[in-house]
C-alpha cells in the first residue's frame, strides 16, 4: 500500500475512535450524574441516614424551604469558590456534577415514594448504596473532572500536605456535624455508606475506567509510515488531557 494511504488509513482510524471514545465518556457523565441524582432520592426515602454531604444538604434545604436539588446544586457552587484559594481548576464533569445531580435528585424525590415498612426501608438502602457506587465509577470513570466536594478534598490535602484521608475525614465530619444540627437525618444508613462506598466504587472503577491511550492497533509500526501531519495527529481518542488540573 502506498505511504499516503497507510497514513490517510491511519489518520482515519484514529478519527472514528476518538468520536467513538469521546461519546462513550459523555454517556458515561451524564448517564452516572443522572444515577447519582437518584440514589440520593433513595437515600432520603428510605429514611435510615444519609452520607455527611447529604445530611448536610437535607438539614440545609429543611432550614431554607429550598427542595434538596436546589440546595445541591447551590452548594456545589459555592464549594466551587473554595477552589480558588486552592488553585483547583474545574472540568466540563465538575460543571455537570454541579447542575444535574440536584436536578436527578428532585426527579427522583417526585417519582420514588416513601417507605413506612423496615424491609422495603432497607431494599431501598441497599438499592441506593449499589447504585451510587455505579454511578460514581461511571462519572469517575468518564474522566471529565471531579465533583466540587472531591476537588476540595484533594485540593486541601495538596495544598495542606495532610493525606487525603485526613483531608476527607475533616471535612466530613465538619458538613455532617453541621447538618445534623441543621435538623438533617444521621442514622444506619449513614454508617452503612461510609463502610461500603469506597470498596464498592473501587471494585467497579475497572469496568467503567476510558483508556487513556492509543489503542495499540492505532499506533504504527516500526518501519511503517507516520501519520500525516494535521489536528488529528496529535489528538488523543480517549481525551487524555483531563479538562480538570488537580496539580
Amino acid at each position: 500500500m502506498p505511504v499516503s494511504q497507510t497514513g490517510y488509513l491511519f489518520q482515519c482510524q484514529l478519527a472514528v475512535t476518538v468520536v467513538v471514545m469521546l461519546t462513550r465518556r459523555l454517556l458515561q457523565l451524564f448517564i452516572g450524574l443522572a444515577m447519582y441524582g437518584i440514589s440520593l432520592a433513595m437515600f432520603i426515602r428510605a429514611g435510615l441516614g444519609l452520607d455527611p454531604w447529604d445530611v448536610f444538604h437535607q438539614g440545609l434545604a429543611g432550614r431554607t424551604g429550598l427542595s434538596i436539588g436546589v440546595v445541591v446544586m447551590i452548594v456545589s457552587f459555592l464549594v466551587l469558590l473554595l477552589w480558588i484559594p486552592l488553585r483547583q481548576w474545574p472540568g466540563f464533569g465538575t460543571l455537570c456534577n454541579a447542575v444535574l445531580v440536584g436536578v436527578f435528585a428532585d426527579v427522583g424525590l417526585a417519582l420514588i415514594p416513601t417507605f413506612s415498612h423496615l424491609g422495603g426501608q432497607i431494599g431501598l438502602l441497599a438499592g441506593a448504596v449499589l447504585l451510587n457506587g455505579i454511578a460514581s465509577a461511571c462519572y469517575i470513570g468518564a474522566r471529565f473532572g471531579p465533583g466540587a466536594r472531591d476537588g476540595l478534598m484533594t485540593g486541601l490535602a495538596r495544598r495542606t500536605g495532610w493525606s487525603v484521608r485526613v483531608s476527607r475525614t475533616l471535612i466530613e465530619v465538619v458538613v455532617l456535624a453541621v447538618g445534623w444540627l441543621l435538623g438533617g437525618s444521621v442514622g444506619v444508613g449513614t454508617v452503612v455508606y461510609a463502610l461500603a462506598i469506597g470498596p464498592l466504587v473501587q471494585l467497579l472503577l475497572p469496568w467503567f475506567m476510558v483508556p487513556a491511550a492509543i489503542p495499540p492497533a492505532l499506533v504504527p509500526e516500526p518501519g511503517a509510515s507516520e501519520l500525516p501531519a494535521g489536528p488529528l495527529a496529535a489528538v488523543d481518542p480517549a481525551g487524555a488531557e483531563p479538562l480538570a488540573r488537580n496539580a
